[in-house]
């Protein structure tokens, strides 16, 4: 059932990316154009390729790293996220420990520096982004989903986490919301950012480094060159291209690069390596912002502390409050299209933008006057396994990293380094791991993948409204180690 205020509050929400609807964003960088060479080429200038070049230079500065993205730097997902920066390599907790016991701890202190180093490069390069240590609060909707909460805090804290579990009147203090029935707040995993503007500070940082970087600029193409990698490049006037776009336009200015060494980092879109389309899924993901909220209607709610917030359900929610105090609310509705199909008129879906809106006012009744100031859609890259994979190609002299699912904001600068590891050739800690060594299971082709994936998201939905309890397609597939998620 639509609340009646529900289309007026979506009525004049802008079609675009909030994070990305900046006077203040950075104009393009021109597009490539004739041929040049590096030592080191990154394609895709979303976080996994901006982590890559910043921590290629600052190892050594002498080496010549190249950046090319197909549209502008934080364009597609790292601009389009909710925003939360979590220590988590694994796609959480519980899930590190089903796929890999004998080294989930040596991973979640792997995390914990990552997220520390995150912060500290913030803090280097001066990057304007709203980072906050805020933690995250967990919450129950249903009574049900109180034990799982409970289990969540014991496996929580045998790993060092600083839990705290907190009752209905204990979580509604913290946050106030009918729907809430309990919650969880871990202290230490997970900050706030604004995730466009931490990719326009990681950029700033790759030029102040001597990275070159340009946008607008698409490959079209991968050749073995002797003993190293030869890339086809096609650029687009920036002009004719809006700023939160990638011309896929076969026409442009023609160009390539002749590198040593190249990392692929382009995640969810289809890939340059045809092997990476059976262990990646894109899924569509929606976002509403609010417009900024008063003092009544933040006194109305509380979260005075700021924190991430996401429900336990299968088809979850997360939400948080932006630095200029609007509520950020998406998840729930992961679609995939048949195919792996990728286009920008996937990005708005008003029947899920409708169904948020809806459940945002379920879950905030005392924000009925609220509206809507932009919605959205992103893609995510899902594996099988719900965290990232790693491999080379061409011999070593190409590396990826994909499969982030969700969880890059913070992940990618892990793969980052395990990606430069890689290529360096060498036996280290990070490329000794099972996360790094072992690939997930593949997605099976179309049609069965689409028909798996449709009948997965009706289980999910399904046990949701049944107290948690899995149909035996959602055991078959926890048996053989199969999901999919966003």
């Amino acid at each position: 059932m639509t609340l009646p205020h529900t289309g007026r509050a979506l009525a004049d929400a802008a079609p675009v990316p909030y994070w990305l609807d900046r006077p203040d964003r950075p104009d393009p960088l021109p597009p490539l154009a004739g041929r040049h060479s590096a030592d080191l080429l990154v394609i895709g200038g979303g976080y996994s390729g901006l982590w890559t070049a910043l921590l290629a230079k600052q190892a050594d500065p002498d080496r010549d790293v190249l950046l090319v993205d197909a549209g502008t730097c934080g364009w597609a997902a790292s601009g389009r996220n909710g925003g939360f920066c979590a220590a988590s390599l694994t796609h959480g907790l519980a899930n590190g420990v089903d796929r890999f016991p004998d080294e989930v701890g040596e991973l979640e202190r792997l995390g914990r520096e990552n997220l520390d180093a995150i912060a500290a490069t913030v803090a280097k390069f001066d990057i304007d982004c709203d980072f906050e240590r805020t933690g995250e609060l967990a919450v129950a909707v249903e009574p049900y989903q109180l034990d799982g909460l409970a289990a969540d805090a014991d496996l929580a804290r045998r790993y060092g986490h600083r839990v705290r579990l907190l009752d209905r009147d204990e979580v509604r203090a913290e946050v106030h919301s009918p729907t809430y029935l309990g919650g969880m707040f871990d202290a230490d995993w997970v900050a706030m950012v604004d995730p466009a503007k931490l990719a326009w500070g990681l950029r700033r940082a790759c030029l102040d480094l001597g990275v070159r970087v340009h946008e607008h600029t698409r490959v079209t193409g991968l050749r073995a060159d002797g003993p190293a990698l030869h890339a086809s490049t096609v650029g687009t006037d920036p002009a004719a291209v809006p700023a939160d776009r990638a011309d896929t336009r076969a026409a442009g200015l023609p160009g390539s690069v002749r590198a040593r060494r190249v990392v692929l980092a382009t995640n969810a879109f289809p890939p340059l390596l045809r092997r990476l389309r059976a262990y990646l899924v894109p899924v569509y993901d929606h976002v509403l912002m609010t417009e900024p909220l008063t003092p009544a209607q933040r006194d109305a709610i509380g979260w005075r502390n700021r924190q991430g917030l996401a429900d336990t359900a299968n088809q979850f929610h997360y939400y948080r409050i932006t630095a200029d105090g609007r509520i950020l609310f998406g998840g729930y509705d992961a679609v995939y299209h048949y195919g792996n199909r990728v286009a920008p008129e996937l990005e708005q879906r008003p029947a899920t933008f409708t169904t948020l809106a809806r459940h945002f006012f379920t879950t905030f009744p005392q924000l009925a006057d609220v509206r809507f100031s932009h919605r959205w859609g992103g893609v995510i890259d899902t594996c099988t396994r719900f965290c990232p994979f790693f491999g080379t190609a061409y011999g070593g002299r190409l590396a990826y990293a994909a499969g982030y699912t969700g969880l890059g904001v913070g992940a990618t600068r892990f793969g980052a380094r395990v990606l430069l590891d890689l290529l360096d050739g060498g036996n280290t800690p990070l490329t000794g791991l099972d996360l790094v060594r072992r690939k997930p299971l593949p997605f099976p082709p179309e049609p069965v993948r689409a028909v798996g994936i449709n009948l997965t998201r009706w289980s999910l939905a399904r046990a949701d409204a049944r107290e948690g309890r899995r149909d035996l397609w959602l055991r078959t597939l926890d048996r053989f180690g199969l999901g999919f998620d966003s």
